[in-house]
């Protein structure tokens, strides 16, 4: 019987695992040698998981991850300077903004469970996910301006989550931060000990499973479409959206057992 080389176990390797359970689908990020950097054949891996997740019922609740040391250290730097023709280039980061704009359009939260080190692009993808907790000692950077190649696309959901000053001097010194300034300035929503990573992110998710998937899904669509829009327009949106919701059976029932003092029971768990 052959004993497949170093070479051929590298490549049998998955370059994402998914892992559902419970209503929860994780993802995780399979490149740990390269610190889980998003190359051509990893995007294209986590475009058709997203789009397979995007019309699941069964899935509530999204975790990405990243195996290893570290949630991801961007795009590869080896493999684009490899390919320096135009359209390669431009179709690699038109096919990284998608990634991100499914991972909003989804109708499930996305969690992202970050540990070690979340550069450029990696940073970029937390920016991009709903929510995320991180073990305390995460690091953040948009470091592309110390190798000469500013952070554009992973600017976008930066200066979205972070206050405007912050995200400029993020982007343009490329300087660390740690989690706890992470916090503090928007861009996660809770830091915890590494050890206590996993029960933080089963915490967060279970908070959200125990919604009706109908109403989640809704808020979230309502939440990024209003976001961009002037207030009036917001608000006139809003103010449609909170009566469809109010006239839906799952309103219904959540101030029927808030009235009656029962427990809930959702059209939809």
């Amino acid at each position: 019987m052959a004993i497949p080389s170093p070479a051929n176990a590298a490549t049998a390797r998955p370059l994402l695992i998914r892992c559902d359970a419970h209503g929860i689908t994780t993802l995780t990020l399979n490149r740990p040698q390269q610190f889980n950097a998003l190359s051509g054949a990893l995007l294209r891996e986590l475009q058709t998981a997203l789009d397979d997740i995007e019309a699941n019922d069964s899935v509530r609740v999204v975790v990405l991850a990243g195996s290893g040391d570290a949630f991801c250290a961007g795009h590869d730097l080896k493999e684009m300077r490899a390919h320096r023709d135009r359209e390669y280039i431009h179709d690699l980061f038109t096919r990284c903004s998608r990634i991100m704009l499914t991972i909003m359009r989804l109708p499930q939260p996305v969690i992202a469970r970050v540990h070690g080190i979340a550069t450029a692009a990696g940073c970029q993808l937390v920016a991009a996910c709903d929510l995320a907790i991180a073990a305390s000692d995460a690091r953040f950077a948009t470091s592309g301006i110390n190798y000469g190649l500013f952070c554009a696309t992973p600017s976008v959901p930066l200066t979205r989550n972070v206050p405007r000053k912050q995200a400029f001097e993020m982007l343009f010194t490329g300087d660390f931060s740690d989690a706890a300034t992470a916090l503090a300035r928007g861009l996660v929503n809770r830091v915890v000990p590494r050890e206590q990573l996993d029960s933080g992110i089963a915490a967060l998710a279970h908070s959200i499973l125990g919604k009706p998937a109908s109403v989640v899904a809704a808020g979230k669509r309502l939440f990024y479409a209003q976001i961009e829009m002037e207030l009036t327009q917001a608000y006139r949106l809003a103010s449609q959206a909170i009566t469809d919701n109010l006239l839906g059976d799952d309103a219904a029932e959540g101030i029927d057992a808030f009235l009656q003092k029962r427990t809930r029971r959702w059209s939809e768990t």
